[in-house]
């Protein structure tokens, strides 16, 4: 694994020859040996192709390519960082909660309408994500950004899970995700942060939820 957590709020990166690493632009703090950045207009392994309904929808995050021979400290805003390891699977994620991934990991974008229908869109839409989410699939380690520290919660057939979209931060598996209403009055009363609406995940992984109901 590429990363290693320094601090709850910055990670180590090792750059090793050959192999490159992607990282949200302006997160690099400081470095050690022979490594070069270079902004990358082709959103990762996934190609131009990746990101283009992203770009349609004004929804990208600028990456940098990190190669060379060194180590590397990530940082953004102060923000609490989860380093999450992928063996062959798919990580749903919002793009600007990406800190940096391992770059072999194939990036891509999902419409959230393909995940239930309209109320997919609609979720978007609620939790100020955008219609659209970035897919990180392989074997390989992604380093993303929350508020207040993240907590991986497990969902299986039998129990899905329940989350306030303001606090959700990403998942992996064989989950399906969908919006719903709140049953009670008592839900739709309070901080007024949207907690009318809870996004249940169900099928078989994990999601990862944050500490807060701030957005980045």
């Amino acid at each position: 694994m590429p990363f290693r957590e320094v601090n709850s709020k910055m990670i180590e990166a090792t750059v090793l020859p050959g192999r490159r690493l992607y990282s949200q632009r302006g997160a690099m703090l400081a470095y050690k040996g022979e490594v070069s950045f270079t902004p990358n207009i082709q959103g990762g392994q996934g190609g131009v192709m990746s990101m283009i309904g992203r770009r349609v929808a004004n929804e990208a995050t600028p990456l940098m390519t990190v190669e060379g021979s060194g180590t590397v400290l990530f940082g953004h805003g102060g923000h609490h960082i989860q380093v999450i390891t992928l063996a062959g699977d798919t990580l749903y994620v919002e793009a600007d909660r990406l800190l940096a991934f391992d770059g072999t990991l194939q990036q891509g974008m999902m419409f959230l309408g393909s995940q239930g229908g309209v109320m997919g869109m609609v979720r978007g839409q609620v939790t100020g994500q955008g219609l659209f989410t970035t897919t990180l699939k392989g074997h390989g380690a992604v380093a993303v950004m929350a508020h207040g520290g993240v907590i991986e919660v497990p969902i299986t057939p039998q129990r899905p899970v329940h989350v306030d979209p303001q606090a959700y931060v990403a998942h992996h598996g064989d989950v399906r995700n969908k919006l719903s209403t709140a049953l009670g009055w008592r839900d739709m009363v309070g901080r007024g942060s949207g907690e009318a609406f809870q996004l249940e995940l169900s099928g078989s992984g994990a999601v990862y939820v944050q500490a807060s109901e701030e957005k980045l």
